[in-house]
């Protein structure tokens, strides 16, 4: 486990962690509160393997490409990007400041036979740095989104990679982000998002920019009604994205 240090200036909002902890034991459960994350995690994995394998120039057809690279998934909830991480062989490390959360994750690592290290607490605490982190749906939810990808960008190694996905302040994904999801769909629980504290690429782009790293690629995650399902787009960014930074040198 990583050892602590002294804490920074936390990121954490703890009204959003109060809201998510609720309904933290129901994290693997595919069809209760994280439904949604169970339906993009397929398309996020294959977003992220893809984009580890170009930075660092991996053969992606062996079964664990990604031996010898040390991950980190800030916000890491109940582990649903961890274990994939893991079983591509990674040495992989999850941190959610969500005690429920980490409990959950756990349990479903220790019932799968995963060696992976859940850590309850601050990434602004660890004292580690990673060739590889993600942070998905986490920036809009963190109390300065500025201040967060700072603290991602402290936590990789020299050339290191930074994979985010987050939400786009638009009128679209207000629409759909906020109306459909929680109130009509009900895809998430109503208060999930607030649309005040989705950010926009351009915005993200310039947090990372002023914290020394280097956008490489951006998608968007869009819901396709014909194939009830979701995909990524070069073009569609107006709802849900992916983006990927290196560390500068």
């Amino acid at each position: 486990m990583s050892a602590a240090k002294k804490t920074k200036h936390s990121t954490i909002d703890a009204h959003e962690i109060s809201h998510f902890s609720k309904d933290s034991a129901r994290w693997w459960d595919e069809d209760g509160p994280f439904k949604p994350l169970h339906r993009l995690n397929p398309l996020r994995m294959a977003y992220i393997k893809e984009q580890i394998c170009t930075h660092f120039d991996l053969d992606d057809i062996t079964l664990k490409p990604l031996n010898g690279l040390k991950a980190l998934d800030i916000g890491c909830g109940g582990g649903l990007v961890c274990e994939p991480l893991a079983r591509l062989g990674a040495d992989v490390s999850g941190i959610d400041a969500d005690t429920n959360g980490i409990e959950a994750a756990r349990a479903h690592a220790e019932q799968s036979g995963l060696d992976i290290t859940y850590i309850h607490g601050e990434a602004a605490d660890l004292d580690q740095k990673y060739d590889v982190i993600t942070a998905l749906e986490v920036a809009e939810h963190v109390r300065d989104p500025a201040e967060f990808v700072s603290l991602c960008a402290e936590l990789l190694k020299p050339e290191g990679l930074l994979i985010m996905s987050t939400l786009n302040r638009t009128p679209k994904s207000y629409a759909l982000g906020i109306v459909a999801a929680e109130y009509v769909l009900r895809w998430v629980p109503r208060g999930t998002h607030d649309w005040k504290k989705f950010i926009k690429p351009s915005e993200l782009t310039h947090y990372a920019r002023h914290a020394g790293l280097h956008a490489h690629d951006v998608r968007g995650l869009v819901f396709n009604p014909l194939k009830n399902g979701f995909e990524l787009s070069k073009r569609d960014l107006d709802v849900n994205y992916l983006i990927s930074f290196s560390k500068n040198t």
